[in-house]
């Protein structure tokens, strides 16, 4: 069986011509976060102070809204069926259900079961069979998961799982946090698949983002962004192989197996991530 999973640095984004020397003087801060490596890099005079902040801003959603940490408010309630959450959680996961309900379904947040069966979030690579992933389709249904107010309640055996949108939420909530500290230049890379830019570079060109080319090396197309976010996801991402199969992380919940769109690779730039 051949495994990958992309580190940051080989992932679907790659940051092109950074700032220049002479340019503003930039703080940058690394962290392995949400499963991934994240890098900021802000400029201005506030920029430490504003970095040190978005840094523990990270580990602070990271302990909230974690499937897999022990104390998170997602792994509460999918441990105890019921649970008081956070404002982030509570706030996240009511745009989530609306995204479900937005894409009629493709996206999911109680697809967890099917996800750790495929073991993609332990490592533990594996092709279910046909009757195991009927049985699991039984509990993905996001109609099923009850928001209200601040108490999420799910019925037995169902499951949520937040990754899809957890990064995009950090990425929103890192660019306000800048702004507020007085940060017109900044970019926050989320990792694999997550980028937010605030404002444009300190010599006021737009940031140029390269996504990666799904069949092979280098990119195959840059975008420049200014006060946008930028999304990017693929089959090529983190998948394994098996009997000469490929088997990738993006999940279709009406068959609980890797979606079979066609598509090797998606780009959505927009205002929110």
């Amino acid at each position: 069986m051949r495994r990958c999973v992309l580190a940051a640095a080989a992932a679907c984004l790659l940051l092109l011509a950074a700032c220049a020397q002479g340019e503003t003087k930039a703080w940058e801060g690394e962290l392995l976060a949400m499963d991934t490596i994240m890098k900021l890099t802000l400029y201005g005079e506030n920029a430490p102070q504003a970095g040190a902040a978005a840094m523990d801003r990270i580990r602070e959603l990271e302990g909230l809204l974690s499937v897999t940490g022990e104390g998170s408010d997602v792994y509460r309630v999918n441990h105890t069926g019921s649970a008081q959450l956070s404002p982030d959680a509570a706030a996240l996961l009511d745009r989530a259900l609306a995204l479900c309900r937005e894409t009629d379904g493709a996206l999911d947040v109680t697809v967890y079961p099917v996800v750790r069966a495929w073991g993609f979030t332990t490592g533990e690579y594996r092709v279910p069979d046909d009757g195991e992933l009927e049985t699991l389709l039984e509990r993905v249904d996001y109609r099923q998961a009850s928001l209200e107010g601040d108490r999420v309640t799910l019925p037995e055996g169902v499951e949520l799982d937040l990754g899809g949108v957890a990064k995009g939420y950090t990425g929103d909530q890192l660019a306000e946090l800048a702004r507020g500290n007085g940060i017109s230049s900044a970019l926050l890379n989320l990792g694999q698949s997550t980028i937010v830019a605030v404002g444009s570079k300190p010599n006021g060109s737009p940031w140029r983002v390269g996504v990666r080319d799904p069949a092979g090396e280098g990119y195959f197309a840059v975008v420049e962004l200014e006060d946008m976010a930028m999304g990017t996801s693929g089959g090529y991402q983190r998948f394994f192989e098996e009997d000469g199969i490929t088997y990738w992380h993006i999940l279709d919940p009406e068959t609980a197996a890797p979606a079979r769109s066609g598509l090797s690779s998606v780009t959505v730039v927009a205002p929110s991530a």
